[in-house]
């Protein structure tokens, strides 16, 4: 769009078209303004959208505050003392400032100025009086350090010229709020330095569609692949001030042009949205029962976004020959149907910040602690956690009846996947039972928290200790000491580690990590574990979602109606849930190979999914029972297996994310193995198809044994060394009792491995590990290595470990 090319005779300086203004003009025209006026003369090149208007530059508040006597009120800032009356102070001074500014007036000639600008777009929209947003652009905001957002104020339909005049008032006097002043302070600029523009802009109408903001990489762990859209019914402001819990949307970057890539959609906790008020200004009317069960926008819109935050990311990054992320405000028109942008800004926390960095833990002066020592067990994990000793005997089935806080430490007898939300606000875990691969240790890994397993007596021994401090850092031993240690942080240059001897791949379950995890180094993702997805996101029994009318308790069908809202049906559910938990972690690794394996629940676990126990039978020893495989082929349990197919074929043919190969776990034999494919195919996978592989989890002596057999019909091996050393060796590795004698590297075990190696060579077979042993062993990594492994895959927080291990060796 342009506006009124030739209309408009401007005094110079003083008031411009926004299309007139860019980045050149910063000073003149402020962060905001200059921006909005770069994206509209680039908005037709582009195909977005960008709403037109008009600025008064900084000259205008130069002027303002000299004929209005406000400057000397403004000095004033130099005389405040950085005391106990600081705050006090710097109020009293910012009220006086923002009063002056309301009882001023512009000179005859810049108010005729304002008023024909404003004339003149209202035309240009076919309105007798537009509707407009009065927008603050102060000259140190959407700096390259510093965004300065919210900072200063907008006010939203602004109708007429007296309100004009008021809210351009009212926004230059926000530049001296209470909070601008403070971050000002905080940044070390003085008030004096600072000068305001302000940008009129024809609104958008969100009040009858949704707006939100967006950032072209991930916000948190600054993930560069990804788009992260956040969006609501109604006009923006509630996104922005963060007064609502907006819905999510994930895109994939790389994938636009060719598939639909929205990685993840998260229904966000809605309850009103912003509207125009009857006359001027806002109101907040509560959404209907539709809006808050029903996504504010749907894929098309997305996609549509997505593209073009893509666009102004290139644009900007080639224009200041530098990576440039950027955070989007938008808004879409109910009326017109029709995207629009409203503000386009630098991201200034990951663009700024070096990835390569690591950072890790350790006591100091761990020798002189002997004194505090309070416990020993199995260490998970190499970092350190303190905090309050929280005893949890029993889950209860209201988590929210326990007293834990987020920081305390967890100690209990033994964890299973119910007790995860209270692990996630954990500091450090610790568990009277279990070994380095029960519930607790994986989940700790997963979760990146210090954790203590098979640690007899900790409930005990702890019930009358307050604070503590858990340490992992010291190997396979972990110690708990009393009170909180202090302890320091190792910074490592991850860009100076040595290339390893091997591919170095993942374990991952949780999709929430894999962003974050995708910083360190890696070639993929060996391990992706569906059980994680289905107990963390789904929550529901596979065949409950299929089958509700099986079920008897109508407390339990009232949970998964309202858990599955949303969706056309339990199926859909499951599917897309699981879809976009494998999505988001095939697209932070992407293109590396991602490998997800197919879920491995035993009987005992699915029971505890909701409604599990009317489809579970109760096994005496589920570990070696109805798990893996031998569920995928079976009558009771094929259709379930059916979604699962269905959600990997949407993440790879929908999606666009190849790199996805799946795995076979607990197969015990050849036909096993062959029926499992076969149902595959029946499903919509098929080997070799689009290029799908298929790997096989090599944690059963058969499948060593028959090694050969099974190179015929799979593409890789991956050795589950947790359960191959368990079934060798003839132990429950969840047993405390029996954990003395768990061992990857006893001769048996590297017997095992050693053959399945040698036999997937002489067949080309790809073949890796994603036990624990590498991670806790270096000498045991070092043989995998010897023997001529393809991969070793392990846990996030042990890769930078093992790298180093194995360039010393």
């Amino acid at each position: 769009m342009r506006l009124y090319k030739k209309k408009l005779l401007i005094i110079l300086m003083y008031l411009k078209k926004l299309s007139d203004v860019n980045y050149s003009m910063f000073n003149l025209v402020g962060g905001k303004n200059a921006s909005l006026g770069e994206m509209l003369q680039i908005s037709e090149k582009l195909g977005i959208r960008i709403p037109d208007g008009f600025v008064l530059t900084t000259l205008v508040y130069d002027e303002y505050i000299q004929e209005n006597n406000i400057l000397q009120l403004i000095e004033k800032e130099r005389t405040i003392r950085d005391n106990d009356d600081y705050l006090s102070n710097m109020t009293k001074l910012s009220c006086d400032i923002q009063e002056k500014f309301m009882e001023g007036k512009f000179n005859e000639k810049r108010s005729l100025e304002i008023l024909n600008s404003y004339k003149i777009l209202s035309k240009y929209y076919d309105l007798k009086k537009a509707d407009v947003a009065v927008r603050s652009s102060a000259t140190t905001e959407d700096l390259p350090n510093a965004s300065f957002a919210g900072q200063q104020d907008t006010y939203l339909n602004v109708t007429g010229y007296d309100s004009l005049i008021f809210y351009i008032k009212k926004c230059m006097a926000s530049l001296f709020n209470v909070r601008a002043m403070s971050y000002r302070k905080n940044l070390n600029i003085s008030s004096k330095q600072v000068k305001i523009s302000v940008g009129i802009q024809k609104m958008v109408r969100s009040d009858l569609g949704s707006a939100g903001v967006a950032f072209s990489l991930d916000p948190e762990s600054g993930n560069r692949k990804v788009i992260v859209i956040n969006s609501a019914y109604g006009l923006g402001e509630l996104v922005v001030s963060g007064q609502s819990v907006p819905d999510e949307f994930i895109v994939m970057k790389e994938l636009l042009n060719d598939y639909k890539p929205i990685i993840d959609k998260k229904l966000g906790q809605k309850e009103g949205k912003l509207v125009y008020a009857n006359r001027d200004g806002i109101e907040l009317k509560l959404l209907s029962s539709r809006e808050k069960n029903n996504y504010s926008l749907n894929d098309f819109q997305v996609l549509e976004l997505a593209k073009w935050i893509v666009k102004l990311e290139k644009y900007y990054s080639e224009k200041t020959n530098r990576y440039h992320p950027v955070d989007i405000e938008w808004a879409y028109d109910g009326q017109l149907d029709q995207m629009f942008i409203v503000q386009c800004r630098p991201e200034t926390i990951h663009s700024n910040k070096n990835h390569n960095i690591l950072e890790s833990y350790k006591l100091n002066n761990i020798e002189k602690l002997q004194d505090k020592k309070l416990l020993e067990g199995i260490a998970v994990g190499d970092s350190v956690g303190c905090g309050k000793v929280k005893i949890v005997p029993e889950l209860l089935h209201d988590l929210s009846q326990i007293d834990f806080n987020k920081g305390d430490v967890l100690v209990t007898s033994i964890t299973d996947p119910d007790w995860e939300p209270l692990m996630k606000k954990a500091s450090a875990i610790i568990t009277e039972k279990g070994g380095r691969t029960c519930h607790a240790a994986i989940v700790a890994r997963e979760l990146g928290v210090p954790a203590l397993v098979g640690c007899k007596h900790a409930i005990s021994k702890l019930e009358e200790i307050d604070d503590i401090t858990l340490d992992c850092s010291n190997g396979e031993k972990g110690i708990v000491y009393e009170g909180k240690i202090k302890f320091e942080k190792i910074i490592t240059d991850l860009s100076k580690l040595p290339e390893p001897p091997v591919k170095i791949m993942m374990n991952l379950a949780s999709p929430e990590q894999a962003f974050k995890c995708s910083n360190i180094p890696n070639s993929g993702v060996g391990l992706a574990r569906e059980e994680f997805i289905i107990n963390n996101y789904i929550k529901v029994h596979p065949l409950a979602l299929l089958h509700p009318e099986n079920i008897e308790d109508k407390n339990i069908l009232k949970k998964i109606k309202k858990i599955s809202k949303g969706y056309s049906s339990g199926e859909e559910y499951f599917i897309k849930k699981l879809t976009y938990g494998i999505s988001r972690i095939a697209a932070a690794f992407y293109p590396n190979d991602v490998i997800v394996r197919f879920s491995d629940f035993k009987s005992n676990e699915y029971r505890n999914l909701l409604g599990g126990k009317y489809f579970e039978p109760q096994e005496e020893n589920p570990m070696i029972g109805w798990r893996g495989a031998s569920r995928y082929y079976s009558q009771e349990y094929e259709q379930a297996f059916g979604m699962e197919c269905k959600a990997i074929q949407r993440v790879r043919e929908l999606k666009g994310f190849k790199n996805v190969i799946v795995m076979l776990p607990f197969c015990r034999t050849v036909e096993e193995c062959k029926l499992v494919l076969h149902t595959m195919e029946k499903y919509g996978l098929k080997r070799g198809v689009n290029g799908l592989q298929v790997y096989l989890m090599c944690e059963i002596p058969s499948n060593v044994i028959l090694a050969e057999e099974f190179c015929k019909y799979v593409d890789g091996f991956s050795i589950g060394s947790n359960d191959l050393t368990q079934l060798v060796l003839g132990l429950d590795r969840d047993s405390e009792l029996v954990q003395h004698l768990y061992d990857e590297r006893n001769p048996a075990v590297k017997t095992m491995i050693s053959r399945a190696i040698k036999v997937c060579k002489e067949n080309n077979v790809k073949i890796g590990i994603c036990g624990q042993g590498p991670s806790d062993f270096p000498d045991f990594a070092k043989f995998l290595v010897d023997e001529g492994i393809d991969s070793i895959s392990l846990t996030a927080d042990s890769i930078v470990k093992t790298i180093q291990e194995l360039d010393s060796n």
